[in-house]
């Protein structure tokens, strides 16, 4: 397994383990990626997953620049234009550490 995927995989069961429900991996369009798509109750979460081995320049949280920024936001709208109804939505972070610690940041950025 990749680490990219082996990040997703543990990001995912912890936010299983957490009470959300996950919709779907890897959403992909024109427009970018989302690592994981999840429920928490009738909010709809677009889950960015990023793991850094080392601290340096931020740690994982500062890869979440605002063009990465503007991407997801641009690939959560094309997701949400295939849906009847749009639900509550927010942006979460889930960072990891070299040892798989998670962070997991809720509403990461405001849109």
């Amino acid at each position: 397994m990749k680490p990219g995927a082996q990040a997703e995989q543990v990001a995912a069961q912890f936010l299983q383990k957490n009470g959300l429900r996950l919709i779907q991996r890897n959403f992909r369009c024109r427009f970018g990626e989302i690592d994981l798509i999840l429920r928490d109750g009738e909010t709809l979460i677009f889950a960015e997953v990023r793991q850094r081995s080392r601290g340096d320049f931020g740690g994982a949280a500062a890869s979440i620049d605002a063009h990465k920024q503007r991407r997801l936001i641009l690939t959560a709208q094309h997701y949400l234009a295939s849906l009847p109804r749009i639900p509550p939505c927010r942006f979460d972070a889930v960072l990891l550490d070299a040892a798989d610690n998670v962070e997991w940041v809720k509403n990461a950025f405001e849109v």
